[in-house]
């Protein structure tokens, strides 16, 4: 009988410690909640798939659940390209703007975004798509002159703009806009561009006289 007794007390503890961790894991759960300007990511248990929602809330087993968030903010990037070749072999310096965002319209740009930039703040995007811009910003000033960079910058912008939204939206962002801001340079050369137009402006002045 003591036996038999010693046997029973041992099962009721082992299942009493089985149901206490149940019990632990239900407290654990629940609602989780974001913004408009950010997405909530759940994967694991139950979910072939991530589960995401924006600007909602989704019920969360920690246990047996991952969960991420993603921030949705217009962020504005600076890109800054210095000493650049042209192609007719002349150094300059751009600098231009750029108003990008994860696009959280597309399922399938948002699930891009999420493996690649979970849990990053904005910062931390902002460094990793200003990288990506610059490339562009310096691959194509080496395959147009200063003239056109200088004087066509909204096709130079254009290009830039078409270029980098392809490259982006395979990480799930979206290039909402693209501006030149300045074109510098060391040598003088650009000073030298508008002499020509100076003397044109000064020699009409005159002949109004």
């Amino acid at each position: 009988v003591s036996t038999q007794s010693t046997g029973s007390s041992g099962i009721n503890a082992e299942y009493g410690h089985y149901f206490k961790q149940i019990n632990l894991r239900q407290d654990m759960a629940g609602f989780y909640t974001c913004g408009p300007n950010e997405a909530l990511i759940v994967s694991g248990c139950c979910h072939a798939k991530p589960k995401m929602v924006v600007g909602g809330r989704l019920l969360v087993f920690p246990c047996v659940q991952k969960i991420g968030r993603l921030p949705l903010n217009v962020i504005t990037t600076k890109i800054v390209t210095n000493q650049v070749y042209t192609k007719l072999g002349v150094p300059i310096n751009v600098t231009g703007t750029a108003q990008i965002k994860i696009h959280s319209k597309d399922k399938k740009s948002l699930m891009s975004a999420a493996e690649l930039f979970m849990n990053r703040s904005a910062k931390q995007i902002n460094q990793i798509c200003s990288e990506t811009l610059e490339g562009h910003q310096r691959a194509i000033m080496g395959t147009m002159t200063v003239e056109d960079i200088y004087k066509n910058r909204a096709e130079f912008s254009e290009h830039v703009l078409t270029v980098a939204s392809t490259d982006l939206m395979s990480m799930g962002i979206r290039v909402i806009s693209y501006t030149i801001n300045e074109v510098t340079d060391e040598h003088n050369y650009l000073k030298s561009l508008g002499k020509p137009r100076t003397a044109e402006v000064k020699r009409d002045a005159d002949i109004g006289k």
